[in-house]
């Protein structure tokens, strides 16, 4: 039979809850960037919990999953390379104090 459903639906629940709380609260851009992965994680369990519950033979959960995990890591690779520039510039990486945007 397996896991019920609801059971990786609480998991992810409770995880992106906890992502969501981080992203939302935190100052640190690295802390910010940890509550994103931790949602699209969340995210992942889902998409692989529905695709196991709505049919077990069919990888559409596996393969949308994958998707997400490919954006994921792009969204690492260049958010990682703009707080590594704002480190290197402004010796910090204080969201609230950033304002290279400003003139």
């Amino acid at each position: 039979m397996g896991i019920p459903l609801t059971y990786p639906l609480t998991l992810a629940a409770v995880l992106f809850g906890i992502g969501l709380y981080g992203a939302l609260t935190q100052r640190n851009a690295i802390r910010i960037l940890m509550g994103v992965e931790l949602m699209l994680n969340a995210v992942n369990i889902n998409l692989l919990a529905f695709g196991n519950a709505v049919d077990g033979a069919a990888a559409t959960g596996q393969v949308f999953a994958l998707f997400v995990m490919t954006v994921s890591a792009a969204e690492v690779a260049l958010a990682l390379a703009i707080i590594l520039l704002l480190a290197k510039r402004r010796k910090h990486i204080d969201i609230e104090r950033v304002n290279l945007l400003r003139w």
